[in-house]
């Protein structure tokens, strides 16, 4: 666990000191749990967006998009819930003066204790090799059951006082187990108490007349209120999705893990609407699908893994979420909920507008439910850059730090790089980056040694590097460079568009799906 924090913290550094995330307002000190993306970064993260649209609009002929704004009228919010129910247990610890989220604090003792199972499962695999028989040693290895029921009891105790909201056996189970403070190292806690996590502020010209509003805590809301004019408008028919990215906001008291968990973030969202009864079945389709698109980019699919909710939402039917090993272990990504039709009902009771769908198939009328697939963006580039991020010990004792990042979302396609700044190499180098720029992210570079040019481009992830040199002047080839691998080949100039092409199209990883 250490060596993966220590990975982290230098992930953490290789993201600002190449352009990838800066802390927010950094010249006034930052503001905690604001970050800004930087010029890769910002690329990168507009790679997932398009990535995510693309394959939800482009390969779903009944989803469509659009983009709500921010600012919404207070009763949405009311309607929705948020106003009394969208709450954080916290618990503070007196000595440190340090919050932290109750439920949070059982969670990572329920990983550890599948953290002492999963060790003595590896260890056995490695002192019986071959012959081990994983099912049977966890059925009865006296440890790994001994883990196991006392992870099951705490699970079961856990998840009642969530599904109860009972805050004082939140806190009794922290008292019980004996959690400390990461800071302090003590188990002086205050009570669990709720915490409301919206943003408020107001609209109006004068004091007297203003309106209280939300910055919105998520964008679902926001396909919501729009259901009948997409419907209508679009004349779509039952199952159809509406999708949407944009900010939501959330006063975060422990917002921690660098963009993990931030207080201004951007979300991904699809409301996919359905007939009642029919709720399950549209779950597990996008359940599948949405996992497949995770797994495309080729991170790793052990990486990945379905979490239930151990409490549903009072709206929910059924919740899962997509986790990703993090360098701090397993966590949320994306979340697939079903809603069943709370939030179309909702809207109908406290707008008194008629928001029924007409089913001309079945010849009636009522409140579609709806399947949610929500993703966030923020998340999903750090599971990205965390599965990347690689150290590599070459021969011949040299390193380098090499983003493998997924080449079709990487923030530079191809870096351009004349081997010398004389003798006509930077004027080729030039017309050869005009020919790819309209087509590819493409960046010019002829400072320093071509082998520093190369570590630059692997630290920020370029696929391909081409070199121009004196024989390129004299028959049209140049030298591409593959990052991962570090293989330099001759080829044509005329031949790099399709070499390029081949491995960097959006649409190659979407007919993976």
């Amino acid at each position: 666990m250490a060596q993966q924090e220590e990975v982290f913290k230098k992930l953490i550094a290789h993201c600002k000191e190449y352009g990838f995330v800066f802390p927010s307002s950094e010249i006034y000190d930052g503001l905690a749990a604001v970050y800004d993306y930087g010029q890769n970064g910002v690329e990168l993260k507009n790679n997932i967006k398009r990535y995510w649209w693309d394959a939800m609009t482009m390969l779903n002929d009944n989803v469509v998009g659009i983009d709500a704004a921010i600012f919404m009228h207070p009763t949405t919010w009311k309607a929705s819930g948020h106003v009394d129910a969208f709450n954080d247990p916290l618990i503070d610890n007196r000595d440190s003066k340090k919050r932290y989220r109750a439920d949070v604090l059982i969670e990572e003792l329920l990983a550890k204790f599948d953290d002492k199972i999963e060790k003595e499962v590896e260890k056995a695999a490695k002192r019986f090799g071959e012959t081990f028989d994983e099912a049977l040693f966890r059925q009865t290895n006296p440890r790994v059951v001994e883990n196991r029921e006392k992870r099951d009891a705490l699970h079961a105790r856990f998840t009642k006082a969530l599904n109860d909201s009972n805050l004082d056996e939140l806190k009794q189970i922290i008292v019980d187990y004996e959690v400390v403070c990461p800071i302090s190292g003590t188990k002086n806690w205050t009570d669990v108490r709720q915490f409301n996590l919206m943003f408020a502020t107001e609209i109006g010209s004068t004091a007297d007349g203003a309106m209280k509003i939300y910055l919105r805590p998520e964008t679902a809301q926001g396909i919501f209120v729009n259901f009948l004019n997409v419907q209508k408008t679009g004349r779509m028919k039952i199952p159809f999705g509406i999708a949407q990215i944009g900010k939501a906001f959330r006063n975060e008291i422990v917002a921690r893990q660098f963009i993990f968990r931030m207080r201004e973030f951007e979300q991904m969202e699809m409301q996919f609407f359905v007939r009642p009864g029919e709720e399950m079945k549209w779950f597990e389709y996008w359940k599948q699908f949405r996992l497949r698109w995770h797994k495309a980019l080729g991170l790793g699919d052990h990486k990945y893994r379905f979490h239930d909710h151990d409490k549903l939402a009072h709206y929910a039917n059924a919740a899962t979420d997509i986790e990703f090993e993090m360098p701090f272990g397993f966590k949320e990504v994306e979340g697939i909920h079903s809603r069943t039709d709370f939030d179309l009902g909702s809207h109908e009771k406290y707008s008194g507008k008629n928001i029924k769908y007409f089913d001309p198939e079945l010849n009636e009328s009522y409140v579609p439910y709806v399947i949610e697939t929500s993703i966030g963006v923020d998340r999903t580039f750090l599971s990205i850059m965390a599965a990347a991020y690689d150290e590599q010990t070459l021969e011949g004792g040299d390193s380098r730090v090499v983003l493998h990042l997924p080449a079709v979302l990487a923030p530079v396609k191809v870096a351009v790089l004349p081997l010398v700044k004389k003798d006509g190499l930077p004027e080729k180098a030039r017309e050869v980056m005009n020919l790819l720029k309209f087509d590819f992210k493409a960046v010019y570079d002829e400072k320093d040694s071509i082998g520093k040019r190369y570590r630059r481009q692997d630290a920020v992830g370029t696929p391909f590097c081409v070199t121009i040199d004196h024989e390129t002047l004299e028959n049209e080839t140049v030298t591409i460079r593959h990052r991962d691998s570090m293989q330099q080949e001759r080829v044509k100039i005329s031949e790099l568009y399709g070499i390029i092409e081949n491995e960097v199209s959006l649409k190659s990883l979407l007919k993976k799906l």
